[in-house]
């Protein structure tokens, strides 16, 4: 995203290297115009997808799982960052390097797998939307499926006027899914001690373990990853120049950091609000299994202004989600083919499945389950380049990651590939 002239003349020298004294009290002023890149990333943390999963981990298991959010969210946090960092340092998104820097058919198979989450990415969006049209105003599935995919098309073409209209409106759609849990937490009472005792790890058996699993698989958005690395280059004023200081980097860096920290840091709260809610008013005997009798039971327990609050936070999830999820799309294909097709074009391709599920009536909560399966086996495939291309300093010079950050990344990687290997092997057994 680009500054507007009015934003880079407000910027002081300091950005681009030159040593200027500034008031005390500008530093707010200097860090909001670069804040956004990350609000678009965010949304695919709350998409209609981890709805289920944590509803269904409250329900089921009470506080128990709350951790596995928090560890989860941390783990996005380092994994954004370094994929900011990386379009920040060079330039170039992820898919762009990863063509410039791996063998062609590596790249082929790497942007095959990414096509294939997009259309599962898309699949989980639309599929969420048209629940919540159909929630909110009795529209059949298959209708509203179509009206969320041309609504998202819509929020798109915000890109037009520049990235800064589009990441205003999915950070407003991002609000308004904040805000509608925060009303149903407020109606729904928080108990403090389930809340400090879901904060030590553990686990309520092998079930709790293979939807803890999930939670952690589903999290991070292997689609966001590609995004977020595009969304940086040109965000920040001249990086170039400004990062030929130690003072310039870590100006951008902190910029970019504080953008990650506060964006992922309302994802996590949303998705803890989720379990927190689950946990407080359902138990496994409800039958809390889909999300329509979700919306049922806040209505039952809290009346109809909590269910409307859930509806509208699904209908405002699934339209955000989806719009950065075709956006998604765009950036893969340039990225690994250096080719593009027209958006609509995409739109139809990757609509077409979650269509099938609607017309077909197939279930719309087992289908966004299915589809963060398949993003989970994405994750390594985004992840795992990201961080040999962010550890090698032929590519970052200066920005190139510190060793900590290399093992930490690493680990995280381990441990999500660790997961999937679990879920694969569970579901083969």
């Amino acid at each position: 995203m680009y500054l507007s002239k009015t934003e880079a003349a407000a910027l002081p020298t300091t950005l681009v290297g030159t040593p200027t004294r500034t008031p005390a009290g500008t530093g707010r002023r200097r860090i909001w115009p670069l804040l956004g890149p990350a609000f678009v990333a965010a949304v695919a943390y709350v998409d209609p997808g981890n709805f289920a999963t944590n509803f269904s981990g409250g329900a089921s298991f009470g506080y128990t799982l709350l951790w596995v959010i928090v560890a989860a969210n941390l783990m996005a946090m380092l994994i954004q960052s370094l994929t900011a960092k990386l379009g920040l340092a060079t330039g170039r998104d992820l898919a762009t390097l990863c063509r410039e820097n791996l063998p062609r058919p590596v790249t082929r198979g790497l942007w095959l797998q990414a096509e294939a989450v997009a259309i599962a990415t898309d699949l989980a969006e639309i599929v969420g939307g048209a629940v919540a049209l159909n929630l909110l105003f009795g529209v059949p599935l298959p209708i509203g499926g179509v009206i969320t995919a041309v609504v998202a098309f819509v929020l798109l073409g915000a890109q037009s006027r520049g990235h800064r209209p589009f990441e205003r409106v999915i950070a407003g759609l991002l609000l308004v899914i904040g805000l509608g849990f925060g009303y149903t937490l407020v109606s729904s009472g928080v108990d403090v001690g389930g809340v400090a005792g879901g904060m030590v790890p553990s686990f309520a058996g092998s079930e709790s373990l293979l939807l803890a699993t999930g939670i952690l698989g589903a999290t991070v958005m292997p689609h966001v990853i590609y995004v977020h690395s595009a969304l940086t280059p040109g965000r920040y004023g001249d990086v170039v120049t400004a990062g030929r200081t130690a003072q310039g980097r870590g100006r951008l860096l902190k910029a970019q950091r504080i953008d990650v920290l506060v964006a992922m840091g309302l994802a996590g709260l949303v998705n803890a609000a989720m379990l927190v809610i689950a946990a407080q008013l359902f138990t496994a005997d409800d039958g809390i299994a889909s999300l329509e009798s979700v919306h049922a039971g806040l209505g039952d327990q809290l009346g109809t202004g909590a269910a409307l609050a859930f509806a509208l936070a699904l209908l405002a999830s699934g339209f955000a989600s989806s719009s950065v999820g075709t956006h998604a799309g765009q950036v893969v294909m340039a990225g690994f083919l250096r080719r593009h097709i027209p958006v609509l074009t995409r739109r139809l391709i990757t609509l077409a499945p979650a269509l099938a599920v609607l017309v077909l009536g197939g279930d719309p909560t087992t289908a966004l389950v299915w589809s963060q399966v398949v993003l989970s086996f994405g994750i390594p495939f985004a992840l795992v380049p990201l961080l040999w291309l962010t550890s090698r300093r032929a590519v970052m010079g200066a920005w190139v990651n510190r060793r900590v950050t290399t093992v930490a990344g690493s680990a995280v990687a381990l441990l999500i590939i660790g997961l999937n290997g679990y879920l694969l092997v569970d579901l083969v057994a």
